[in-house]
């Protein structure tokens, strides 16, 4: 296959990757949301890696939310979570690309199984946000905070998995714009679990 005609199949990809990064959320926000719950969202995201995307992400939930630090911790987590999934819808269209190489396909099926890993211990975390009210709560925090990081770590092993083997640069630039969504969706959400009790 020309290379031409593989860019032609990967910028719609690309496209598709940067839309992804302002992640759109998983349900339409109230009209009624009060400035006050804007305000409170405002607030959190500032301790969060990407305040930016934060806000973008998670102030159309201000309404549901209101003031409850933990509602919002798992509202980010589920955001988190379709961010992931959208990555690896992406990652899986390029193993179905014409002109994959053998270690193209090897690196992208190891990813696609790091991402699915990332999206089960993404919902792990919602779990255990989910029983802070139980006698165990430091345990269910410390639970959180351990599986919420882990998808990060999860998205970095997939580039790394990119790194010693012979890719084409376009289909790793999408491997690696992907993997940064999850990555800060995922820090964001990790910031928001570890200042859940600030005020």
């Amino acid at each position: 296959m020309k290379v031409s005609t593989r860019k032609g199949l990967l910028l719609p990809l690309l496209a598709i990757v940067l839309f992804i990064s302002q992640t759109q959320p998983l349900a339409t926000a109230a009209k009624d949301s009060r400035p006050a719950y804007t305000n409170f969202v405002k607030t959190k995201c500032n301790v969060t890696t990407y305040p930016s995307l934060c806000l973008k992400t998670l102030t159309p939930y201000a309404s549901s939310v209101k003031i409850n630090s933990t509602k919002l911790c798992i509202v980010a987590l589920n955001v988190a979570i379709k961010g992931a999934r959208d990555a690896s819808v992406i990652v899986s269209n390029l193993k179905k690309q014409k002109g994959i190489s053998r270690y193209e396909a090897a690196a992208i099926r190891d990813c696609i199984e790091d991402v699915n890993d990332g999206v089960y211990e993404l919902k792990l975390a919602v779990e255990a946000m989910g029983h802070l009210g139980d006698k165990d709560k430091e345990f269910q925090l410390s639970n959180a905070k351990m599986y919420a990081s882990a998808v990060i770590t999860d998205a970095d092993s997939c580039t790394d998995g990119f790194n010693d083997r012979k890719v084409n640069p376009k289909v790793k630039d999408v491997i690696n714009r992907s993997m940064a969504v999850i990555i800060r969706l995922g820090s964001n959400a990790l910031s928001l679990i570890n200042h859940l009790y600030d005020y």
